[in-house]
């Protein structure tokens, strides 16, 4: 109930003061599970990705935003709450297990599941490489996923910006469903799940326009130096890097490495 509530005060706010639009969103089905995999720009993404769908979106949402202090976190913790997000301790290991658990609950109740594979936002609004939890996700569950590209949301509200910009119109992007099925029985196969995740990260690439950086976003966040715009192992305009083992439009992924833990929103 939560959920409609906001989504009907916010929707007609957000409408009118920052006029978003959306592609593709008749390719999420209208009923049944399917996994929403999300490219990460901002905090706005939260409200402008699910905006267009006519069906609730329950995110895996980091527990920090439920365990807050101040009023900050008070009102941090009802709005996540309040629209029913599932919160996720990101340490990995057992966290990372029930975290999956928790996605696959969702799903087998035939609801749609959102999903951040790069596992935190980007730091400086290119794409990073994804986590496998999306293609265990895919593999245990069966359900589709829908490759989704957040557009303009970073430089509405970039990192450490509290107030977006209204001179940006913001977009999303919803691709057609992506089916791998032709994986069944592979759900513990490494080289598989990194095909799987790759191969979902290219087509976000494809529907965002993004630069892809073959490195974990986390880990070039605690690396990043001021003003550095093309940390090293990123991919250049003009040389477009598909994710290692993704697979081009006519299916044929090629396996790479090994996986990492499943991401949920930061």
């Amino acid at each position: 109930m939560g959920y409609w509530v906001v989504k009907a005060i916010l929707g007609p706010l957000l409408t009118i003061l920052f006029r978003p639009w959306s592609e593709g969103a008749e390719n999420v089905p209208r009923e049944g599970p399917a996994i929403l995999a999300w490219n990460h720009l901002s905090f706005a993404d939260h409200f402008f990705g699910p905006l267009p769908l006519p069906r609730k979106v329950t995110f895996l949402a980091k527990s920090e935003y439920f365990t807050g202090r101040g009023l900050k976190g008070l009102i941090s913790k009802a709005f996540f709450r309040g629209v029913g997000q599932i919160p996720v301790d990101r340490a990995g290991g057992e966290a990372s297990e029930r975290a999956l658990r928790t996605g696959l609950r969702v799903l087998a109740e035939g609801k749609l599941l959102g999903i951040y594979p790069e596992g935190t936002r980007t730091p400086d609004g290119r794409l990073y490489r994804g986590k496998t939890g999306v293609a265990r996700l895919a593999l245990e569950s069966g359900a589709p996923v829908i490759p989704c590209a957040m557009i303009g949301t970073f430089e509405l509200q970039p990192p450490g910006r509290l107030l977006p910009r209204l001179s940006i119109r913001p977009g999303v992007r919803f691709g057609k469903p992506l089916d791998f099925s032709r994986y069944a029985g592979l759900k513990s196969d490494r080289l598989v799940l990194r095909a799987v995740t790759d191969e979902i990260m290219y087509e976000v690439m494809e529907l965002s326009g993004q630069e892809y950086v073959d490195e974990d976003a986390q880990r070039a966040k605690k690396r990043a130096k001021p003003g550095a715009a093309h940390p090293d192992g990123a991919a250049r305009p003009d040389g477009a890097a598909r994710p290692d083992g993704a697979a081009p439009p006519d299916g044929a992924a090629q396996p790479g490495a090994v996986p990492s833990s499943v991401p949920g929103p930061s």
